[in-house]
Parts: structure tokens; C-alpha cells; sequence
């Protein structure tokens, strides 16, 4: 790899737009999110996340990696709620930044809303503003998980908002579970699959739900079910959707045909990706393979306050490059291809074929198709798995910890 890279060499570029803000901080979460106590900053924030995006295409960096010139595949409003903000302020944002970048004709333009946050007749709004996929927070569709979880929706909201989907022509969305709740059984589990199957997603997330450290719920736990309850629940909600005709393709991600999330997908394949916005990360590739990832501040206020010149860029250099890239591709039920890790990470492959053997041994992972994937097994302990990519560097491990939040 050389400064003389090809320009169609470079990975895909995709855009992250995050919206820091939520009605209420949920126990169990621990993304760059705040509750919002005053009125929304609408404009100022659009204004901001557009300054933010100008500042990042006329960078030297940014510059040399011909950001401005590069097609966009796909563009990911995430948060937080960006549901708060109006359609006209999400198809403003659209307007503007369709302007500064190439943005693909099929480009996939996602927007996470919660149902306790959209009023009716939005999502029509949002796709006349350019949005052609959602991603809803439903998380359970039992009343009594979600008072559990610190949820403000009901049930019947998310009913109401899936059918609000189909209305505007958005058929093309996700849904949000998680399993694993508060003395939640397997039976209860998969009625939770079974009702979100009802509403006719595209696409399902189904995760685990994790006591992060940080949270309320790592503090003072809820009751949970035991590992083996856990597992049992996993297996049969998997069945469940398999039968309905979703695909599982990542850890925690099931789609039906030609539905998996491109945003996603690109992430996990170690693509670039432009971040702006409160806490946003960024992971650029430029001339001869240089890759840095960006960082926003974190708290909406300084923010605002700093715009661009509180954003900081990192090398990733090639000692943490394995690492980074097996975070993302081992998520993936089908691997990753050796050619690929040598294209976007500049490595040969050939450096990692002892540990990839070691853990072969051990039943984590398989060798395929010129590539690797995990076991089942692999899957179910893939942090272990990941353990024993990470660079010799106790304040990297630490700080890796946030990537992708």
C-alpha cells in the first residue's frame, strides 16, 4: 500500500449524524445521551452538525482522503432520540449536507425514533425529508418490562408507530429487542419476537441485555435470569425468527432478504465512516492506507460551544489494526475474507495465522472460504475471542472500549 492508492480502492464511506438528546436517561444505557430538561436547540444543532461536517471535508486530512468527492452509502441519524428533532430539521440537514458530499442514489438513510416520541403523521415527514429507513426502540412489548427498563413508551405506541411505517411507505425498518429482562422467561422472550414479527419489519435487533459500567443498572442491579434461562431464551427466539424468514447475519442482527443494514454492514466490514455531533466518532482512511478515527466532544454544551475545534483525531496505527478490525468483522455470522483484512487494514494476513489457529483449536473459530468466522461457540464468547487480538497497550484496551458507541 503506497500514497499512490487508487481513489476506488478506498473502503466506503458512510455518514453517522448523532442527536444527543432523550426525553428520559433509560437505566441500562450507556451511550453519549442526556435528558433533556430545557427547550431543544433545533437550529442551533443542525447549524452546528453542519459546521462540524464542513470542517471535517476542509481538513488536510480530510482533504487527502477526498471526503468531498467520495459516494456516501449510507447515512445514519442516530442518538439519543433524533425523533425530537422535526422532519423540516432532518430534511434541512439532508439538503445541506446532500450539497457538501456524493451521496450514492440508493444510499440508505436511517432514523432512529423511540414510540413515546413520534406524533402522528411524522413519518410521513421524514420520507418526504429524504429518510428511507427507521429504526425503532421497542425493546419489549410487555408493559411491565418496559416500566422495568425505564421506558416511557407503551405497547401499543410501538403498534401504532409500526402501522404509521407502512402508512408513509416505510416498510423498510427495524426493530429494536432486548432480552434477558428483568426476571423475563424464555416464553416471554419469544412473545416478544412473535409480536414485533406481527408488525412485519425488515429487519430485527435482538440484544442482550448487559449491565454496563456506569449505568443505574450496574450500580444496583434488577433481578436477572440465570445464564442457562438465558441461553434457552436465545436459542428458541432465534428459531422463532429463522422460521419467519429472518436471517441471523451478525451477533445480534436478523434480516430478512436484502434487508440487512448497509450502515451496519459497513461498520462491521471495516469501512470509513464520517462522524458528527455530540460524542460522534469517525474512521477515515486516506493516501497509502493512513486511517484515523475522530472523536467529537461529548457533552451537547461544549459541543455547541466548540464545534469543530473540539474535535480530535487519532492514528490508528498497524499494531492496533488487527484488533480493531476483528472487533467489527468477527460480529459477522459469515467472517471475514483474508483479502479483505489485508485491503483495509494493509496487513498481511499471514501475522495472524497463529492466533487465528490457536483459536481454531479451541472450537472459537473456522476456517472458510478463504477467510474466517466464528463457531456458534466462537459467537457466544466472541469478547473472549477478541482478547486475543488486543495490542499490548493497557490505555488502548481502555480506550477501545468506546468505539462504535
Amino acid at each position: 500500500m503506497n500514497a499512490g492508492r487508487r481513489f476506488d480502492e478506498l473502503p466506503p464511506l458512510a455518514l453517522y449524524v448523532h442527536f444527543p438528546w432523550c426525553v428520559a436517561k433509560c437505566p441500562y444505557c450507556d451511550f453519549n445521551s442526556y435528558t433533556l430538561r430545557d427547550t431543544l436547540p433545533e437550529d442551533r444543532y443542525i447549524a452546528t452538525l453542519l459546521e462540524d461536517l464542513r470542517a471535517q471535508l476542509d481538513s488536510d486530512f480530510g482533504r487527502a482522503a477526498q471526503l468531498a468527492g467520495r459516494n456516501v452509502i449510507s447515512v445514519f441519524f442516530g442518538g439519543g432520540t433524533p425523533s425530537l428533532f422535526s422532519p423540516d430539521a432532518i430534511g434541512g440537514f439532508i439538503e445541506q449536507m446532500s450539497r457538501l458530499l456524493t451521496v450514492a442514489a440508493d444510499a440508505e438513510v436511517t432514523l432512529e425514533a423511540n414510540p413515546g416520541t413520534i406524533e402522528r403523521g411524522r413519518f410521513a415527514g421524514y420520507r418526504a425529508a429524504g429518510v428511507n429507513r427507521i429504526s425503532l426502540g421497542a425493546q419489549s412489548f410487555d408493559a411491565r418490562k418496559l416500566a422495568a427498563l425505564g421506558r416511557i413508551h407503551s405497547p401499543t405506541e410501538t403498534i401504532r408507530a409500526a402501522e404509521e411505517l407502512h402508512a408513509a411507505g416505510l416498510s423498510n425498518f427495524n426493530l429494536d429487542l432486548m432480552y434477558g429482562l428483568p426476571e423475563q422467561t424464555a416464553e416471554q422472550a419469544v412473545a416478544d419476537v412473535t409480536a414485533a414479527l406481527a408488525l412485519q419489519p425488515a429487519h430485527l435487533s435482538h440484544y442482550h441485555l448487559t449491565m454496563e459500567p456506569g449505568t443505574p443498572f450496574a450500580a444496583s442491579p434488577p433481578p436477572l435470569p440465570a445464564e442457562d434461562s438465558i441461553d434457552e431464551m436465545l436459542a428458541e427466539c432465534q428459531q422463532t425468527l429463522s422460521e419467519s424468514g429472518f436471517g441471523q447475519y451478525e451477533v445480534s442482527a436478523y434480516a430478512r432478504a436484502e434487508r440487512r443494514c448497509v450502515h451496519n454492514l459497513n461498520y462491521w466490514q471495516f469501512g470509513d465512516y464520517l462522524g458528527v455531533g455530540a460524542g460522534a466518532h469517525g474512521k477515515l482512511t486516506g493516501p497509502g492506507l493512513e486511517i484515523r478515527r475522530t472523536t467529537q466532544w461529548r457533552e451537547p454544551r461544549k459541543y455547541l460551544g466548540a464545534g469543530p475545534s473540539g474535535r480530535t483525531e487519532v492514528q490508528v496505527v498497524a499494531s492496533q489494526r488487527p484488533f480493531e478490525f476483528m472487533l467489527n468483522a468477527l460480529r459477522l455470522v459469515n467472517g471475514f475474507r483474508d483479502q479483505d483484512y489485508e485491503a483495509r487494514t494493509g496487513l498481511p494476513i499471514q501475522g495472524l495465522v497463529p492466533t487465528l489457529t490457536s483459536l481454531a483449536s479451541r472450537g472459537l473459530l473456522q476456517r472458510e472460504d478463504q477467510g474466517w468466522r466464528c463457531t456458534a461457540t466462537g459467537l457466544r464468547f466472541l469478547n473472549d475471542v477478541l482478547l486475543s487480538f488486543l495490542p499490548n497497550d493497557r490505555n488502548y484496551a481502555q480506550a477501545s472500549s468506546t468505539f462504535g458507541k
